[in-house]
């Protein structure tokens, strides 16, 4: 690949595997995340096997996190082709609920981060990707991870729901006034991914609701969610711009069963 990477959110998960994945493609790395250690850990590994990988720590809620991670990526590696907007706040849980019920700090913290901090991220990130394209064929790329969330209604998460349908219309807008300097903006919206720490907290009852639901035999794993960010960052999708992939085993693509989720909220 021989690009250079920002991937948010990078210490688990969906972020680690993007990680992993693109440098096993011939990506240099920047591991962004709020809790450096983890980072740090994935990116040693990466340094391990042959690939070039640094870890930075990152507060998407302050400016001048972000200013500082694109900073350290140029002067680490000189250029930047890649922004992956992985990182999300999901600390509120089960605090975010329905509007009626809603506390407003839950609202705040969600798009000041999973919004604000995404469209910081753009900002800063979109003088260098248009450089990147200068001269070349390929221009750079930004994947923003959304979430089929955004595209249902629910008796829960509206707050992290409505910051998603929000970073889908950032991306439509980033598409629009970049395309035609040379940068593509796309998203990516998962469903319910096991990853680690899902499979640690996430309640039996919840996963078995989802798995009903799903059209595959399976739950979605990390790794499915980066060879699509790998797929919409690469040259063979040149053409592909101000899209949403949907990557949720077919979750959001059917007649939905609203009834089961309802009880489950109404026994806790």
């Amino acid at each position: 690949m021989g690009k250079v990477a920002i991937i948010t959110g990078a210490g688990g998960g969906i972020g680690a595997a993007t990680a992993l994945l693109l440098a096993e493609r011939g990506a240099r790395v920047v591991l962004a995340d709020i809790a450096q250690a983890p980072a740090e850990a994935v990116a040693a590994r990466i340094n391990a096997g042959g690939g070039e990988a640094l870890a930075v720590h990152l507060d998407l809620a302050d400016e001048l996190s972000i200013r500082a991670m694109i900073d350290a990526t140029l002067s680490a590696f000189g250029r930047l082709d890649i922004l992956d907007n992985n990182a999300a706040d999901l600390s509120m849980g089960l605090r975010d609920t329905d509007v009626e019920t809603m506390d407003l700090e839950v609202w705040d913290r969600s798009f000041a981060v999973n919004v604000r901090g995404t469209m910081l991220a753009c900002k800063h990130a979109l003088p260098h990707l248009v450089k990147a394209g200068e001269g070349r064929e390929f221009g750079g790329a930004i994947i923003n991870t959304a979430s089929n969330l955004a595209l249902q209604g629910h008796i829960i998460q509206a707050a992290y729901s409505a910051s998603k349908a929000a970073v889908i219309q950032l991306t439509r807008c980033i598409a629009a006034s970049h395309g035609k300097r040379g940068v593509r903006c796309n998203a990516v919206l998962p469903g319910l991914t096991l990853s680690p720490t899902a499979l640690e907290k996430l309640p039996p009852r919840l996963r078995e609701i989802v798995e009903a639901e799903t059209l595959t035999p399976y739950l979605g794993r990390p790794e499915d969610l980066a060879h699509a960010v790998a797929y919409l960052a690469s040259d063979e999708a040149r053409y592909v711009t101000g899209q949403c992939l949907v990557v949720d085993g077919g979750t959001s693509s059917h007649v939905p069963g609203i009834a089961p989720f309802r009880a489950m909220v109404a026994e806790i």
